[in-house]
């Protein structure tokens, strides 16, 4: 080994530092993780949900009839088909009565569920669950169970042999528009269905509330019951109410299943969405006025959706007093 020499000392010459491997960092690691975890969902997004958005959208200004690789560009036409289709119009005008309906319904309904729920002392986990259960319930397994067992045109369906008990006779629940007798069954299954799952969110909402706010409010007098729940309750859910109004409209613009299940073979019932379905799969196949109806349908959505959001302040900074 060589030595140095420092003012006459001998010292050993330092030994030669080999160069350090590069080592994978937390942060490559983590964004290593990252991609092979979401890779997956991301991928099936993008092939499952924008790719055909964006296909949609082309197809709309192109004549596209049993074949979606259309050739010639129509602009506009298939827009203005499917706004003079007296059949769309009607049924848009169907949804808007449906949402009129199911929305104040289930923001009530789940709201009182919720109240209940956080009320309780006792076996609190079980009725949680028990209201919960039907959002795993499939809408075709429900609608057919409405159709066929709860509201069946005959005497042997369980709201017919109800009624029969008080001298009234047995009513065509699904069979005409006039009276729209309809309407209860599609609001009562889809009442059914999702109230468990807009309950879960008040109720994760009510438990976030400060116990302290009540506890002020006692102290000042105020009664229990509808002043502390208009005064107290009501303004601290005023986010998560915004956030289940704006779920349910989507959620009834987007209603096919129970519709089609109950009113298959009517014309009078059809929403949206499958009027869009006879139009594009039905005999004619036209992939283009398809199409056209469901970016007007979109874009009906975000607007009501937008409107919504600005009536409820969503998303607004609250004033500081």
């Amino acid at each position: 080994m060589s030595t140095t020499t420092t003012r006459g000392a001998a010292r050993p010459a330092p030994a030669a530092v080999s160069p350090a491997r590069p080592r994978r960092g937390p942060r490559g690691s983590s964004t290593l993780a990252f991609w092979v975890f979401t890779g997956p969902f991301l991928i099936g997004l993008l092939v499952f949900v924008y790719i055909p958005i964006g296909w949609s959208l082309w197809l709309s200004f192109f004549e596209a009839r049993f074949t979606v690789t259309p050739d010639k560009f129509v602009g506009l036409d298939n827009y203005r088909q499917m706004l003079e289709n007296s059949d769309f119009t009607r049924a848009l005008v169907t949804f808007t009565v449906f949402a009129a309906l199911i929305v104040p319904l289930t923001w009530a309904v789940s709201l009182g569920l919720a109240l209940m729920v956080n009320r309780l002392r006792f076996m609190r986990a079980f009725f949680r669950s028990v209201f919960f259960l039907p959002t795993a319930c499939s809408y075709v397994a429900a609608s057919l169970i409405w159709k066929m067992s709860l509201f069946s045109g005959v005497r042997f369906g369980l709201m017919n042999t109800v009624l029969g008990w008080f001298g009234i006779d047995n009513i065509a629940w699904l069979a005409n528009p006039d009276p729209p007798w309809y309407w209860l069954v599609i609001v009562t299954a889809r009442l059914w269905l999702q109230s468990g799952f807009y309950m879960i969110l008040f109720l994760a909402a009510l438990q976030n509330i400060p116990p302290e706010l009540y506890e002020a409010a006692a102290i000042d007098g105020a009664r229990p019951g509808w002043q502390t729940f208009r005064h107290i309750t009501l303004p601290q859910l005023r986010a998560t109410s915004t956030a289940v109004i704006l779920l349910l409209l989507v959620a009834a613009y987007q209603a096919f299943d129970e519709f089609f299940n109950l009113l298959s073979k009517t014309t009078w019932g059809r929403p949206p969405l499958v009027e869009l379905y006879y139009t594009a799969l039905g005999q004619a196949q036209d992939y283009g006025a398809g199409s056209a109806g469901a970016v007007i349908l979109t874009l009906l959505i975000c607007l009501v959706t937008l409107l919504q959001g600005r009536f409820m302040g969503f998303g607004r900074r609250d004033e500081a007093k």
